[in-house]
């Protein structure tokens, strides 16, 4: 059966900055926005700042919506649903004081693991991210 699978994202910059997750999914390595699934009742604003809750216990706002699918994706993992992933600048309540990464994939390889890091604006390519929706929106954020 055919599915929708909504993806609700937070591109947090900082200090000329932004913040990616690298993930462990179903064998493959992956680096990604930060959130995730959108789930039953749940609103879109509350879903990204649920996930940057549970993933980084990190407290956000939302600033702006900066992006929602336009064109067709299917699920890398589910080739019957198709992703739509909705995007928003957002910004922490409370300076973060926690140390992230410097490592691409600094994680022990098992399922559902996960780290996160900082890429320099002026480094950031469309090929530090894996998903083809997440490309498009780096391409976004640097024009």
């Amino acid at each position: 059966m055919n599915r929708f699978n909504v993806r609700v994202y937070g591109i947090l910059i900082q200090d000329s900055k932004v913040l990616v997750s690298d993930e462990y999914i179903k064998g493959n390595h992956i680096t990604k926005f930060p959130g995730g699934g959108l789930e039953f009742g749940e609103g879109t604003i509350d879903c990204v700042k649920r996930e940057f809750m549970e993933e980084l216990n990190l407290a956000i706002e939302v600033e702006s919506h900066f992006y929602t699918t336009d064109f067709f994706v299917a699920s890398a993992f589910a080739p019957n649903n198709q992703v739509i992933s909705i995007y928003y600048k957002v910004y922490p309540v409370k300076p973060i004081k926690e140390l992230f990464s410097s490592k691409v994939h600094d994680y022990k390889k098992a399922e559902g693991a996960q780290s996160f890091r900082w890429i320099p604006l002026n480094k950031l390519s469309s090929d530090d991210l894996t998903l083809i929706i997440d490309k498009r929106v780096v391409e976004m954020i640097l024009d």
